[in-house]
C-alpha cells in the first residue's frame, strides 16, 4: 500500500482520504489552516496524521486537493520539499459557466504544475472526472495521465487500493483533454444524465467468434 499526503482540507481531500485509509494506505493531511487539517485528520481516523504546510510531505504520493487556482501556487510554495515525490493534480479549471476551461491553449493545470515543481518531481493528472459523491460511494474508472511510467504505476496501484480501476490515457499533455472531459461530466450532470451519480468510464466489448 502507499503513503499518501493530501494538500487540502475540502470535500475531495476528505473523500480521497477516507477511501485511502479504507484501502490500507497511510494518510497525512496538510493545510494552510493547521486546525482544519488536524480536524480532518481526526475525523478520518485510522491513524491519519497532520503535517505542516510547506514542509516535506511524508507520503511518496502527494495529492493536491485544492481549487484549480491554488494548485500551482501551492506547489511553488512547497518547492524542493516535493523533490522525488509523485504529485497528483485532481483539479478542474472550469470557467464561471462550467461549460469551458479558464486557460487558453493546449495546456492544463497539471502541465503548469510540472513547470513549477522541482527537478525529480513526477506529476500525474487523475481523479478529475469523478464527482465526490461517486468517489465516496462507487467504484469508478479513474483516468491517469503522466510522463513518468513509474509514477503512473504508483498512482495506478493506489487507485486499485481504493477499489477503482485506473486507466492510462497517455502522457501529461493528455491532462488538457482530461480537463475537457471534466467539463463533459458537468454537462452530462446538468443535461443528459440529470444528476451527479455517475462517472465517465470505458466499456469493452467481450471477445466474440466469427461463427
Amino acid at each position: 500500500m502507499s503513503g499518501i499526503s493530501i494538500i487540502g482540507t475540502g470535500n475531495m481531500a476528505r473523500a480521497i482520504g477516507a477511501r485511502a485509509l479504507a484501502g490500507g494506505n497511510t494518510v497525512e493531511v496538510m493545510g494552510r489552516d493547521r486546525d482544519k487539517a488536524a480536524a480532518l485528520a481526526e475525523a478520518l481516523g485510522g491513524g491519519a496524521t497532520t503535517g505542516e504546510w510547506g514542509a516535506a510531505p511524508t507520503g511518496d504520493i502527494v495529492i493536491v486537493a485544492l481549487l484549480h487556482d491554488g494548485v500551482v501556487p501551492a506547489v511553488a510554495r512547497y518547492g524542493d520539499a516535493l523533490a522525488g515525490k509523485v504529485v497528483v493534480d485532481i483539479s478542474n479549471p472550469f470557467n464561471a459557466a462550467f461549460d469551458g476551461l479558464v486557460h487558453r491553449g493546449e495546456t492544463s493545470v497539471a502541465q503548469e504544475v510540472a513547470k513549477a515543481a522541482p527537478a525529480g518531481t513526477a506529476v500525474v493528472k487523475a481523479f478529475n472526472t469523478v464527482f465526490r459523491h461517486v468517489l465516496e460511494n462507487g467504484s469508478p474508472d479513474v483516468f491517469v495521465a503522466g510522463d513518468d511510467a513509474r509514477a503512473k504505476a504508483a498512482v495506478a496501484a493506489f487507485v486499485e487500493s481504493l477499489g477503482m480501476r485506473p486507466l492510462d490515457v497517455g502522457g501529461l499533455r493528455m491532462a488538457h483533454w482530461l480537463e475537457g472531459a471534466g467539463v463533459i461530466t458537468v454537462g452530462l450532470a446538468n443535461h443528459g444524465v440529470g444528476n451527479a451519480d455517475f462517472a465517465l468510464g470505458v466499456t469493452a466489448l467481450s471477445a466474440r467468434g466469427d461463427g
